[in-house]
């Protein structure tokens, strides 16, 4: 990990992964979503959630203290659990930046043939990490 949201000031990034509550439909996900773009437009984030296979892989970006707001109430959500903070930090320039809440799914591209077919390793953090930024960046909307 690259740093504690605590420590920054300014842009930051948070990506994480989480499995889905049993029993989250398609009702569900929408609410998780139009409730997610209100709120990150209200604090200048920006970003992208896949879920595929009752995980959720979500990359958040933007002004530190409206995603630590954000963080506080992802660890609280019942609607997932078994949240693992992949990677978090400084960041110099959006990636998701015309995106309040950019969403994919299995329909649209699945994370885990995406990996099948690269390079990337799953086994080391590093590689993963990058492989779950770089699938979520090539998804076409």
């Amino acid at each position: 990990m690259t740093s504690d949201l605590a420590d920054i000031e300014g842009l930051a990034y948070y990506l994480y992964r989480s499995a889905a509550r049993p029993g989250l439909n398609a009702e569900d996900l929408q609410l998780i979503l139009s409730s997610a773009r209100r709120r990150n437009q209200s604090l200048g984030l920006t970003g992208c959630l896949h879920h595929e296979d009752g995980l959720f892989f979500q990359w958040l970006e933007g002004p530190a203290d409206g995603l630590r707001e954000v963080v506080a109430l992802l660890e609280a959500d019942e609607r997932h659990q078994d949240l693992l903070v992949l990677d978090q930090g400084a960041l110099q320039h959006r990636r998701f930046q015309d995106w309040r809440m950019r969403f994919s799914d299995r329909d649209r591209a699945s994370l885990m043939d995406w990996f099948a077919g690269s390079d990337s390793s799953t086994v080391h953090r590093g590689d993963y990490v990058g492989g779950v930024v770089a699938f979520m960046m090539s998804v076409t909307v």
